[in-house]
């Protein structure tokens, strides 16, 4: 039986019930998604502060690392990628998308291609060029709103090129920087691939073998 892949939206539009519901990849009601949710409601925090310690904590808490782009759509689980505590931009999109999800804020999967103009030597040789396509990140419905947020680079990898972390705070995109502190060309978004509720992975998966010859 073949299996059908999520499309994407026409456009961001209103939340529906899907934004809220868990998938096999989204799985918002795995007791890892549920820890995290449960530390960042604590207090009497808001969807705001909620989003924001969401955001911060799948930022810094799982290791960015590019050079694993598993093909098991296992791997790509929110739990596995929580336990892993490692993943690449995708996968922690996902771990966002499930754990906002789960705190009852509706939740999309945001897909670009980025060229990283401060890309690493031992990078551009496995994938040949400087292009990112898929690069996966989250937008959050906050107070009447869609805003997107890229959790992938940790703090301690911003501080090696010389950048800010990223912060979110639920009210505005915090989308990769176009530049470093020094004023160096650092990322740049050149395609829009769409918003889905669900991972696209087969297409995801074929697209990255014809680009970059992965197995």
């Amino acid at each position: 039986m073949s299996v059908v892949e999520p499309r994407p939206l026409p456009n961001p539009g209103a939340p529906t019930r899907e934004d809220l519901k868990p998938t096999a990849i989204i799985d918002t009601g795995s007791d890892r998604v549920q820890e995290l949710v449960e530390e960042a409601k604590s207090g009497e925090a808001g969807d705001r502060q909620v989003a924001a310690r969401l955001f911060r904590a799948v930022r810094d808490r799982i290791r960015y690392d590019p050079f694993d782009t598993p093909t098991d759509p296992a791997a790509y689980r929110a739990s596995s990628v929580l336990e892993a505590g490692s993943g690449y931009c995708i996968q922690k999109s996902i771990v966002l998308t499930a754990s906002a999800r789960a705190a009852g804020i509706p939740s999309r999967l945001g897909f670009a291609d980025v060229k990283n103009h401060l890309q690493s030597e031992r990078l551009r040789e496995k994938m040949g060029t400087d292009l990112f396509i898929w690069h996966g990140y989250s937008t959050l419905f906050v107070d009447g709103r869609w805003t997107k947020a890229s959790c992938a680079f940790n703090a301690e990898l911003c501080e090696r090129f010389g950048v800010e972390p990223l912060e979110y705070d639920g009210t505005e995109d915090a989308l990769l920087h176009p530049f470093t502190g020094d004023g160096s060309r650092y990322m740049e978004y050149v395609r829009e691939r769409g918003i889905y509720t669900d991972l696209p992975l087969q297409r995801v998966l074929t697209d990255f073998r014809e680009l970059y010859g992965f197995e």
